[in-house]
């Protein structure tokens, strides 16, 4: 198979991975200073807070503050508020950083990039990062185009309640412990983005893989660039490991067939009998989450009890807990830590509820997370009339996977769609949220404008007994926190005045 949007089989760069830097932060030399650009991201964030438990100096800039750089700055990272070429260019000699670190939104156009090149700093992305981060450890990566964050945070969730502090690096806060942390032990659990091929500058002993969808266009063109690019992230898989794969996912069970003769010990985890570790006698908890009955090895192994709700999130703890046994967790521990999972940030997160409406959001964007998310939100209201709020993510995503999105939805009793979330895009004008809406067969689906609009008209809209799904991997969290708002300045004013006695 060939495709020139595919990246070299080389990567990372083994020039990069040579420079001077690398070996210093494989030694955590303090003195070693990395300038991280987009510093506030989800993929950025977690390594700066990485970096700062191994002593490293950590500066670096987003297009605005956040929370998460807020969190960084407490720690003593430097931040600046804005990427301009100044933050480096007025900085004196010895004060520079030696490298700096780019997310995949940063563009060669970015004028702090720009000037960290004419200073001769090297520029690195990720991609070739990870290797001197991760030099020495144990690494269990975990990918697949929906479902890392969530199977991630659970084999930490895992481990640390094991008592085996790993080091961790998540795409989404789990309370209490947060995205990211050195750790002490030798594992070191990474959730293996696939865009911009970060994930291939990973090189684990353990691979998770959740499952193979087609995602991404503006990174891989085509579902042959994007089946490829798993195809080396197991190639990179340590012969002597591990992959863990679902055996209820087409496009896992196609990378199996590919690589099951190359090297890693390869075991499965789903619903389907011939899972390896299977979950049986399935049953929602309406109020809650999933009950079901784990066989491994065709053996009765122990139950599990999620508060987390969706078949989905059953095969992400079965993956977590496949993983954590690998790590000589006992099986039986591994699930019943699980049973005190919460969730993480913006995975089925209730952010509050007022006169009996409910308020979720999720990060789902993908078509098949926005299926699982609703089909998890019927589980747990199964008799309750469910709004779905969607966003759309870039408008390559949602051009090419225009179908798909619109036949998502049906779960949901009602359904707006926001518009487009550029993200790192420009609108060409070839797709809008409207075509989304005419392309779905849902009977109550409508165009609801931008976030502040969209929120105005479920204020309108929600009853007591609703619930209201916000779906988006962009800014689409704003239009619960405007709903809230709305819902508790409505129900304040339908008090009635205390009177004076």
């Amino acid at each position: 198979m060939s495709d020139s949007s595919l990246p070299d089989p080389n990567f990372p760069d083994p020039n990069v991975i040579a420079h001077p830097w690398a070996t210093r932060l494989e030694q955590r030399d303090p003195q070693l200073h990395i300038h991280l650009l987009g510093i506030g991201g989800a993929g950025m964030s977690p390594i700066a807070h990485v970096l700062l438990d191994m002593g490293i100096r950590v500066s670096g800039s987003d297009r605005q503050p956040n929370a998460k750089t807020e969190r960084l700055v407490e720690r003593g990272a430097m931040v600046a508020p804005q990427q301009a070429a100044e933050n480096l260019l007025g900085l004196p000699v010895d004060q520079r950083p030696d490298v700096v670190l780019i997310s995949s939104a940063i563009h060669r156009e970015n004028p702090e990039r720009q000037a960290a090149e004419r200073l001769g700093i090297p520029v690195v992305k990720r991609l070739d990062f990870l290797p001197a981060l991760l030099a020495g450890r144990r690494v269990i990566a975990v990918a697949g185009t929906a479902g890392k964050s969530t199977t991630t945070a659970m084999l930490v969730h895992i481990l640390t309640h094991a008592g085996l502090a790993p080091g961790y690096i998540i795409g989404a806060d789990l309370p209490g412990i947060g995205n990211a942390a050195a750790g002490t032990s030798p594992y070191f659990v990474v959730e293996a983005d696939e865009y911009d091929h970060m994930f291939l500058g990973l090189h684990p002993t353990v691979a998770v893989i959740t499952n193979v969808e087609w995602d991404h266009p503006d990174c891989y063109p085509t579902p042959a660039s994007f089946r490829h690019a798993f195809m080396q992230f197991v190639d990179n898989v340590d012969r002597r490991g591990l992959m863990i794969t679902c055996r209820d996912d087409a496009g896992a069970e196609q990378l199996r067939a590919y690589g099951f003769s190359r090297g890693p010990d390869w075991i499965t985890y789903g619903l389907d009998p011939a899972a390896d570790l299977q979950a049986v006698n399935l049953a929602p908890v309406a109020g809650s989450g999933s009950h079901a009955e784990l066989l491994h090895w065709g053996l009765p192994a122990c139950t599990l009890t999620l508060e987390v709700p969706g078949h989905h999130n059953v095969r992400n703890a079965l993956a977590a807990i496949a993983a954590a046994v690998w790590c000589e967790v006992d099986i039986t521990d591994a699930c019943n830590a699980l049973s005190s999972y919460r969730g993480a940030d913006r995975r089925f997160q209730q952010i509050g509820e007022i006169n009996d409406i409910v308020v979720i959001d999720d990060y789902a964007h993908h078509p098949t997370k926005i299926r699982a998310t609703l089909g998890a939100a019927r589980d747990r209201f199964p008799t309750r009339r469910i709004w779905a709020v969607f966003q759309p993510h870039t408008f390559s995503r949602t051009r090419l996977l225009l179908h798909e999105m619109a036949h998502s939805f049906s779960d949901a009793d009602q359904v707006l769609v926001t518009n487009i979330f550029a993200a790192r895009e420009q609108d060409d004008g070839s797709v809008s949220a409207e075509a989304v809406v005419a392309a779905s067969p849902h009977p109550a689906i409508r165009y609801s404008g931008g976030l502040v609009e969209s929120a105005e008209s479920l204020a309108e809209a929600v009853q007591p007994g609703d619930v209201v799904i916000i779906l988006g991997a962009g800014d689409s969290y704003r239009i619960g926190e405007l709903l809230l708002a709305q819902l508790h300045d409505r129900q304040l004013a339908r008090k009635p005045e205390s009177k004076e006695q």
